[in-house]
């Protein structure tokens, strides 16, 4: 099992460990292009929500949007409360759980959103430290996160074999940055992403992962 391998794990949130029913982020579009006098499709949507794109800014950019206008808008109109309703726990994220060494969780999912969402599912008591992202401490590919996560769990910076798993190119980016073995997730199929993330491994969820061979 490739899980006893590390000394320790680090773990995206959103698209990694749990995700939403569609009819939240559906729902917050339709009001955030209703304040931005701008219509989002199924799959605009779909692509900002989950990062399929790559960089959701650049992403914004190429398709006329100043993110300065976009992130105000969304995120004021984000219900905690009721995202943390409609999210749901991967069934094949529960390894988490037994996982017997330090574990943190690294999330751009802000505080105000998280925290809901943990409590909510009852997996707080999973991680030994919880990081939101955010504009000082730096945004993934950044590993400046990484690195904070391995302070709060008493991890040095080398010396121990770590790894990070989330479910877009920015989370393979901070792991490797950081210096980390990277899993990169994909929930959605390359064909739908429309673009091929590497990764030191590469599953469509943590069943592939947790059969994979220790190695000798």
């Amino acid at each position: 099992m490739v899980a006893r391998e590390y000394d320790y794990w680090l773990l995206d949130l959103d698209g990694t460990l749990v995700d939403v029913d569609w009819s939240y982020p559906r729902s917050v579009f339709d009001r955030v292009g209703t304040r931005l006098g701008r219509e989002f499709t199924n799959r605009e949507a779909e692509i900002l929500w989950h990062g399929l794109g790559g960089s959701r800014n650049d992403q914004l950019r190429e398709w006329g949007v100043d993110p300065a206008d976009f992130w105000p808008v969304f995120h004021e109109i984000e219900d905690s409360r009721r995202r943390a309703e409609k999210t749901f726990l991967y069934d094949d994220a529960e390894f988490v759980a037994d996982l017997d060494c330090p574990v943190g969780l690294v999330t751009h999912c802000q505080p105000f959103l998280a925290n809901p969402v943990l409590d909510e599912l009852g997996i707080r008591d999973w991680f030994d430290t919880v990081i939101c992202c955010d504009e000082d401490l730096g945004w993934k590919p950044d590993p400046a996160p990484l690195h904070h996560a391995r302070q709060q769990i008493g991890v040095p910076d080398n010396g121990h074999d770590g790894v990070y798993a989330g479910d877009g190119a920015s989370d393979v980016g901070a792991a490797w940055n950081a210096g980390l073995d990277a899993v990169h997730v994909e929930r959605h199929g390359h064909a739908h992403r429309q673009q091929c993330v590497l990764g030191d491994y590469r599953v469509e969820n943590f069943e592939e992962l947790l059969a994979m061979p220790t190695s000798e």
